[in-house]
């Protein structure tokens, strides 16, 4: 991309993160449904006189437009494109999470239309319901299987036989599960009726949310390393509350 200069105009996407630059100006990070995420530089943002101060703003659907000739480019505009989602509490916490798995593990100028509509739709559900978890481990399982580190869920991948509701199967994160005579105490350890249900992508069931949250946790610090997620941090005044 670098030495030629792209125009791109309004494009459906969301803030992902802010940050102060110079006097007046902002360094966005945002993530686009044609782009993916996308580094720019917001000129004078910070302004009382800007007109997009009160726009940028995380989760609210905007539409962009800048121009770029490099990695970094600038933003002409940005303009709501839909109705503002109200959330509070976990919910607020819960999104804020989505958007650092969003920037500690998407590549800049990656598309994925299909995470993009997941984190939309996400989005959509926390400003409606209060239970979070279940729409967290949907996301995370969405955005593994995007960014091809999607988990073995339905087969043996010793003998490629399907799972079984009352086998108990030892899972090796890089490859998937494997038959364990080992009771659920004993490491590693999951029910073949968990890993079916999250493979249907059906969480209802509370030990099966509980095991999927213990598998996705573990998928994901793979790819996180070992630096902690500071969005984390938020839910443990909620939890304490």
């Amino acid at each position: 991309m670098s030495g030629v200069k792209q125009r791109v105009e309004l494009v459906s996407g969301y803030l992902l993160h802010q940050r102060p630059y110079r006097e007046s100006s902002a360094l966005l990070e945002i993530f686009t449904e044609t782009h993916g995420r996308v580094g720019l530089v917001a000129r004078g943002v910070r302004s009382a006189r800007s007109r997009q101060r009160g726009d940028l703003q995380p989760f609210r659907q905007l539409r962009f437009s800048w121009q770029s000739r490099g990695e970094l480019g600038t933003l002409t505009s940005a303009e709501s494109d839909g109705v503002i989602i109200a959330l509070r509490g976990k919910a607020l916490y819960s999104a804020f999470y989505l958007n650092e798995l969003l920037m500690r593990l998407l590549a800049r100028h990656d598309p994925h239309p299909a995470l993009f509509t997941a984190y939309s739709s996400s989005l959509q559900v926390l400003g409606q319901s209060h239970d979070v978890e279940a729409v967290l481990r949907l996301f995370e399982m969405h955005l593994l299987q995007e960014l091809g580190y999607g988990l073995q869920l339905d087969c043996d991948v010793e003998t490629g036989e399907a799972l079984k509701l009352d086998t108990l199967y030892d899972y090796h994160l890089e490859s998937g599960p494997v038959p364990t005579g080992t009771d659920l105490h004993g490491g590693f350890i999951f029910r073949g009726a968990s890993l079916i249900a999250m493979a249907r992508g059906e969480l209802d069931d509370p030990l099966v949310l509980q095991d999927a949250k213990r598998l996705l946790r573990a998928a994901l610090k793979l790819y996180l390393g070992d630096k902690p997620l500071k969005s984390r941090e938020l839910f443990r005044p909620a939890k304490q509350g």
